[in-house]
């Protein structure tokens, strides 16, 4: 059987159905920003696989110090046991998040991490004996990840758990913000927040949020004023801020962390994805001294979770690595070239009767369509243009790898200008 049979038969891919028999394609090797198929074409990767690899691919540093590391141990347990690797990784961390979060918490992956920072927010209520603040709010459009917990924060008509909604916490949710990235916040639009924060702050453990971003809800850039006003909202009515920073963290927006748009500190922060420069699975939730003391004076007196692979020592030699080469570098003033580049690249888009808007912030850029793109048809079209685009509903976005060269961004943003045309 060959290896494409064997796929479509016995493989279960991300949001797809078992038996769809839609292609996939067999990626042979990947350098820079380049994926190698096994019939020989290169795509030139447009969305860093899923926004993570901002160093490009088979990095030699990254390379090295994993070599080096497996070396002296793959893995070892983090129950009673720690390792050089974790404890240089949180210095970084510790050194580039803003000040007062001070306890680091590992995990394996983004919606892992958002679960560990909604297990925080109970526990500590627990222990300062609120247990009656037990449920979130959350924005409209939001996407938080795939587990149980997380999924009860996502948008829960539109978002992609609709399905499992009878069988998910009830959360609060207020219209996503209509102020754009850029503009002002007023009144009427931070009215709703304030609103369910008057009306359920007895009940509420927390207000979770992404970042000035809200991601695969629907790629959209809103105020960093709005972010302002909710976390002092939050300060008055006695609501913890967790900051969801999965997709958003380490220069995507041209920030280190989104959060730094507004000056805002949360309560709770949640990183992945670029941490280990999409090397190795692996996330972390940062919380405040205060939090972490609060739990451990609580019952049973310990923070109830832990991962079997949590802190895995070749994850944080990976996140180590990546980090320090992110910040070795000018990444504002190269995030600032990727901005310039997809703004003037996917601009004739906006001149296309099919499509409702395009936006652009670091290196991010989106176009919005008017109606839901064919996935199929138009996945294999950005193929044939030598790109790997993947969008998802009416959105085709990129997110290239930070070490893009400008030839090869023009060549991204050409190749969805003269697929989408011909949508």
């Amino acid at each position: 059987m060959s290896n494409q049979a064997i796929d479509q038969q016995h493989i279960w891919h991300p949001y797809s159905a078992m038996h769809s028999g839609q292609p996939v394609y067999m990626v042979e090797s990947a350098h820079g920003v380049r994926l190698t198929l096994d019939d020989g074409r290169e795509l030139i990767d447009g969305m860093a696989s899923w926004w993570c690899v901002i160093h490009g691919y088979n990095q030699p540093q990254m390379n090295a110090a994993l070599q080096a590391q497996l070396q002296k141990m793959s893995h070892v347990m983090f129950g009673g046991l720690t390792h050089e690797p974790a404890i240089r990784l949180t210095e970084q961390l510790l050194a580039i998040t803003p000040t007062a979060l001070q306890s680091v918490f590992y995990s394996d992956s983004g919606s892992v991490a958002v679960e560990v920072a909604m297990k925080m927010a109970l526990q500590y209520w627990q222990a300062k004996a609120r247990p009656g603040k037990h449920r979130f709010i959350a924005l409209r459009s939001a996407y938080h990840g795939d587990t149980f917990a997380t999924m009860s924060v996502c948008d829960p008509v539109t978002g992609m758990h609709s399905l499992f909604k009878d069988n998910l916490p009830l959360q609060i949710f207020v219209e996503q913000p209509r102020c754009r990235f850029g503009a002002t916040c007023s009144d009427a639009d931070i009215a709703p927040l304030e609103e369910a924060l008057r009306a359920h702050a007895d009940e509420c453990a927390a207000l979770i949020m992404e970042p000035i971003v809200q991601g695969a809800g629907g790629m959209w850039f809103y105020s960093a004023e709005y972010l302002q006003r909710a976390r002092q909202l939050c300060e008055r009515y006695g609501v913890l801020l967790i900051l969801d920073e999965i997709a958003t963290g380490f220069g995507r927006t041209g920030k280190l962390f989104a959060c730094e748009h507004a000056d805002v500190t949360p309560d709770i922060l949640c990183i992945g994805k670029s941490l280990t420069g999409g090397y190795m699975t692996l996330a972390a939730t940062l919380t405040t001294e205060h939090i972490s003391q609060a739990i451990d004076d609580g019952e049973p007196g310990v923070f109830m979770h832990g991962p079997t692979f949590m802190a895995n020592p070749l994850a944080c030699t990976a996140a180590l690595t990546s980090i320090r080469l992110l910040l070795a570098t000018d990444w504002q003033e190269n995030i600032r070239r990727i901005e310039a580049g997809l703004a003037q690249g996917l601009a004739p888009c906006r001149k296309l009767d099919q499509v409702a808007e395009v936006r652009v912030l670091g290196a991010i850029g989106v176009v919005e369509m008017k109606q839901p793109v064919n996935m199929q048809a138009i996945t294999a079209a950005f193929v044939e243009n030598g790109v790997w685009v993947r969008p998802f509903g009416k959105l085709v976005y990129l997110m290239p790898p930070f070490v893009i060269n400008d030839d090869d961004l023009a060549t991204l943003t050409a190749a969805v200008v003269s697929v989408l045309t011909r949508q």
